[in-house]
């Protein structure tokens, strides 16, 4: 009877020790390509260039990088980003570290792809303020020095096109990922990688229920293919007083680009990795602290009112999801012709 015990209670830990295995994942030190954007030198390098040039925005001074900032956490730190003219957009720009690993983009989850995701802030007319895709080509092709880069990542002929454009930017997009955290580490097996209190939130994590939407090795939903959001409705809890002192129903999520009753605010689950380079937190920016949204997201989500040790055992686990940032150096852009931005 007890090698009958002993026995039970090895499988018992080994049942715990795989679906422990299976809960906690690490980020994968590639990010995925879809087959028809195989990522390459050639293409990294023309969508490094684009990324960070003003000059695909109607005014010649909003780029990628102007709401991306690489130099820190892939966002820009402001409530909702300010676009051209110095117009303010309505949501907070979503850090660009790790988005290759997301399966839909946008807060809402509107673009399946990277690719998709590149081509809506140019000719957004708050954001990048273009007239329309076309226009984009229009200026990449008036610039002569952009030709070389886009025939060496896609060859001769008719390649300066609005889908070049995307996928360019799209593969350097992919490079852009923090895969070797402590986090990462620890759940790879090595144990010293995480503080105590690390340790002590991330199972506090997992029991007050914040991985039924925050799991995966993105800690954005499970695994979907490309092209398939993981939505949740925010907030769920309506008597929440974090609901009102937060706006967080003033904009109606997935609605405002479905138009579908049935997504009103649903919202893609955003990933917790990177937290502590991101503030302000929530889709309009609102929440400053991370030990503030820790305490909104169990109110508004959970129904729970978290203890103050619980708070800070959390955030210490979500400050081990930040990773290394890849290095980056400013290219060389071509350069522009005099009547480029003439009206």
């Amino acid at each position: 009877m007890k090698l009958k015990a002993v026995l039970a209670a090895a499988c018992f830990a080994a049942a715990i020790a795989v679906a422990d295995e299976a809960l906690w994942q690490a980020l994968p030190e590639v990010a995925p390509e879809p087959a028809d954007n195989p990522t390459t030198p050639a293409k990294v390098e023309l969508g490094k260039m684009l990324y960070f040039d003003p000059r695909l925005s109607s005014t010649g001074t909003v780029s990628c990088f102007s709401c991306h900032n690489l130099a820190e956490g892939g966002d820009d730190h402001r409530p909702t980003s300010i676009g051209v003219h110095g117009q303010k957009g309505g949501r907070n720009a979503p850090t660009v570290f790790n988005a290759a690993f997301l399966s839909a983009q946008f807060w809402d989850g509107r673009a399946p792809t990277l690719e998709e995701q590149a081509k809506g802030p140019p000719a957004n007319a708050i954001e990048m303020g273009m007239a329309n895709l076309d226009a984009v080509v229009d200026r990449i092709e008036r610039i002569p020095g952009y030709r070389p880069y886009f025939e060496a990542a896609f060859g001769k002929g008719d390649v300066i096109t609005i889908d070049n454009i995307a996928r360019a930017i799209a593969a350097y997009e992919r490079t852009l990922i923090t895969p070797d955290t402590p986090y990462d580490r620890y759940v790879k097996g090595e144990k010293s990688a995480l503080t105590k209190q690390q340790v002590r939130g991330m199972n506090t994590f997992r029991e007050v229920g914040c991985m039924t939407c925050h799991q995966g090795p993105m800690f954005a939903g499970p695994e979907l293919p490309m092209g398939t959001g993981f939505f949740m409705k925010f907030p769920l809890q309506t008597e929440s007083p974090y609901v009102e002192k937060y706006g967080l129903m003033e904009d109606k999520g997935r609605f405002e680009a479905t138009g579908n009753p049935a997504d009103a605010h649903m919202w893609r689950v955003p990933t917790l990795r990177n937290l502590v380079y991101t503030a302000p937190y929530m889709h309009n920016g609102s929440v400053k602290t991370l030990d503030e949204a820790v305490r909104v997201m169990a109110s508004t989500q959970l129904d729970k009112t978290l203890t103050e040790k619980q708070v800070a055992d959390i955030v210490a686990f979500l400050e081990s999801l930040s990773g290394e940032l890849p290095a980056q150096t400013l290219p060389k852009l071509p350069p522009t012709p005099g009547d480029l931005l003439d009206p």
